[in-house]
């Protein structure tokens, strides 16, 4: 099965910076950026990569008086979503188990018990739905002898 590109991986590494300084942030204007920037990049150099990201469509700016302030396109939660996908594909070969296993093995002598409780009830919730969607699966569709049409769900009370 061939998966888009996602847009993370289409950037090269600095306009992925300018990207993750963005979101942070919401929205900012070059100065900030360039403030946050490694290695010191000039005025002029920022100014560029905000533009040509522009053009790419993954940035847009308001005008604010005599400056510019850069707001990613792209929402914060779609972004997540595609670099988390990336992520469980690139290194946990698509397994998002594994990815849970490796971030909880290492890191949840880190977490707090109120973390470790909203974490096991995303968990439950997941497990939940999917009983759902396969009893849902499973139902006759359809008439019913009566001539009701069954194919919709009924929401109990």
């Amino acid at each position: 099965m061939h998966m888009k590109t996602p847009w993370h991986s289409r950037l090269s590494r600095r306009e992925r910076q300018i990207m993750d300084i963005l979101f942070r942030h919401g929205r900012a204007p070059a100065s900030v950026v360039r403030e946050e920037l490694p290695g010191d990049p000039s005025s002029s150099t920022v100014r560029t990569q905000l533009r040509i990201l522009e053009k790419k469509g993954h940035v847009r700016h308001e005008e604010e008086g005599l400056r510019y302030v850069y707001r990613p396109v792209t929402p914060r939660r779609t972004a997540r979503r595609s670099a988390l996908r990336h992520l469980v594909e690139t290194f946990f070969d698509g397994s998002a188990e594994q990815a849970v296993a490796a971030l909880l093995g290492g890191e949840a002598r880190h977490l707090t018990e109120p973390e470790l409780d909203r974490i096991a009830r995303i968990v439950s919730d997941a497990i939940a739905a999917q009983r759902s969607a396969a009893r849902s699966a499973d139902a006759p569709r359809g008439d019913s002898p009566d001539g009701n049409d069954t194919s919709g769900e009924r929401e109990e009370r």
